[in-house]
């Protein structure tokens, strides 16, 4: 009898571990299914938030285009209107009576051309008589020259800045100190 009650508090024992291993296993697949419904909601955002950003690249692309297209829109408008000029002057005869005025009509329409780079930010290279400098100029040819040496001699085309950078450097020649004879 002793024997049974032994082995009945075993098995009562037994099934009470039994019961809390299925217990703590019944906690464990619930929390995993937890886990589960967790990453799959993760990855749904991260689904959508994917496709957001790239409708929201396209549509960054797509308005760059079109304010680079309407700044040209704009810049290409003044310089047709320079061109209807231009075409104004050149339709007009050359005879001795106008030389002096279309002269004077071409140096108006220098004058606007310029007025209107300006306006965009285009500012000539100042250089004749300077030091030369790699960064604003480029040296199609050198002289020599009893004066002080890499001096800008001459402008051969002139060199121009957009917003403080260099969008075509200045062809110029450059003095180079004449060798001293002994």
């Amino acid at each position: 009898m002793h024997h049974d009650k032994e082995a009945e508090k075993k098995d009562t024992v037994l099934e009470t571990a039994r019961d809390e291993k299925v217990s703590e296993l019944e906690i464990l697949k619930q929390s995993l299914d937890e886990k589960k419904k967790q990453a799959g909601d993760y990855y749904d955002q991260l689904l959508r938030l994917r496709a957001e950003f790239d409708n929201f690249r396209k549509r960054t692309e797509r308005d760059k285009k079109n304010h680079l297209a309407w700044g040209k829109e704009e810049i290409l408008l003044k310089q047709v209107s320079l061109l209807d000029v231009i075409e104004q002057a050149a339709s007009i005869k050359l005879t001795e009576n106008n030389a002096k005025s279309i002269q004077q009509g071409l140096e108006l329409i220098k004058q606007e051309f310029v007025k209107m780079l300006s306006s965009e930010g285009i500012v000539e290279i100042e250089c004749l008589g300077g030091k030369f400098d790699p960064n604003l100029h480029e040296a199609i040819e050198q002289v020599e020259s009893e004066d002080e040496e890499e001096t800008v001699k001459e402008v051969f085309q002139k060199g121009y800045m957009l917003n403080n950078r260099v969008i075509r450097p200045a062809k110029v020649k450059v003095s180079k100190k004449t060798a001293k004879k002994e």
